[in-house]
């Protein structure tokens, strides 16, 4: 494919993907100004946090009081992810949670051990019982991930082999269990993704099922990003998961630089999209508004491109420089 889809959605996991990972805690109020700026901008899908064991992930022990205090707007659903039936059933009962119903596998056991302590076949498993879970909750599935599609820091390469026989695997468990077909995002947790391997990847997934839709889960780990974007606009993929500033990283993925392993960056992105004539529904100002308000909360300069350079003046005035 070469036509660039007309429209992009931008799932923003800011608010799970940033916190996660820091040593220092944040207070409700400093999460939940974070995400009412991102509420502001036109986003429709915002990931709130995660329900996990506050041993394992300290940060996200209050999220229950994080969607309490959450300024809602219509248009806008806030999502929450899990890991286990306990973190489940804690987003059921928090009813300030749009449950968004997702399958999870794995193409390493390495990165399956150190995320869920079990092999990727083990959680193959499991997400079987997933499916009987959501089915009986009445929850639609609406997306799997196959996470390192493209390569595992702690297990090397990822033959492209492996990702299609996940994706293979997604499709016969919808038809077996007669779900319809969930997107399939393709996660490059640990940024080993490139240009080239976005292309022969998502069309390799795409081979398996004319009706498949494919996301994307990109890191900037290694610099690739936004280059990784521009070949998935390429052949047509429309749905990417990204953070506000760039921020986040896997806690569990052995980067060397944590403030640099963050997903794409959500405003560098849509402005990469605006400029290209592709539209998202989002207010780039507001967004900036939302960028400006995370390196308040964080204290520190974060990796974000356009919300330290600006837009970019088209009234050819001069601008200033800044450089030195």
């Amino acid at each position: 494919m070469s036509d660039l889809p007309k429209f992009v959605h931008f799932h923003e996991e800011g608010p799970r993907e940033g916190f996660q990972i820091e040593k220092n805690l944040y207070t409700v109020q400093e999460r939940v100004d974070l995400i009412d700026a991102l509420s502001a901008s036109g986003l429709s899908q915002i990931q709130v946090g995660s329900f996990v064991s506050a041993k394992a992930v300290p940060t996200m022990a209050d999220i229950d009081e994080v969607f309490k205090a959450i300024k809602r707007r219509d248009g806008v659903r806030y999502t929450a992810l899990w890991l286990n039936e306990a973190g489940f059933r804690r987003a059921q009962s928090t009813p300030q949670v749009d449950i968004s119903a997702y399958l999870m596998f794995y193409t390493t056991d390495a990165l399956s051990l150190r995320n869920n302590n079990c092999t990727a076949q083990e959680m193959q498993d499991r997400q079987e019982k997933w499916i009987g879970l959501y089915q009986g909750a009445g929850t639609p599935i609406e997306s799997a991930y196959i996470v390192t599609a493209f390569g595992c820091n702690l297990q090397g390469p990822v033959p492209i082999s492996d990702t299609v026989k996940v994706a293979k695997h997604i499709i016969a468990l919808a038809r077996e269990n007669k779900f319809p077909l969930p997107r399939i995002f393709l996660a490059d947790t640990v940024g080993w993704a490139d240009p080239e391997e976005v292309k022969r990847r998502v069309g390799a997934v795409r081979d398996l099922d004319s009706e498949l839709q494919i996301g994307l889960h990109l890191h900037d780990t290694r610099g690739m990003g936004a280059a990784n974007v521009y070949a998935a606009l390429q052949m047509g993929v429309d749905m990417f998961d990204s953070s506000i500033a760039g921020l986040g990283g896997c806690p569990f993925a052995a980067h060397t630089n944590v403030h640099g392993a963050g997903n794409v960056c959500t405003e560098d992105m849509v402005h990469m999209c605006h400029e290209m004539g592709i539209e998202t529904g989002i207010d780039l100002e507001a967004l900036l508004e939302a960028a400006a308000v995370a390196e308040r909360v964080f204290k520190r300069t974060l990796t974000g491109k356009l919300m330290h350079a600006g837009l970019p003046n088209r009234h050819g005035n001069a601008i200033a420089d800044t450089a030195g």
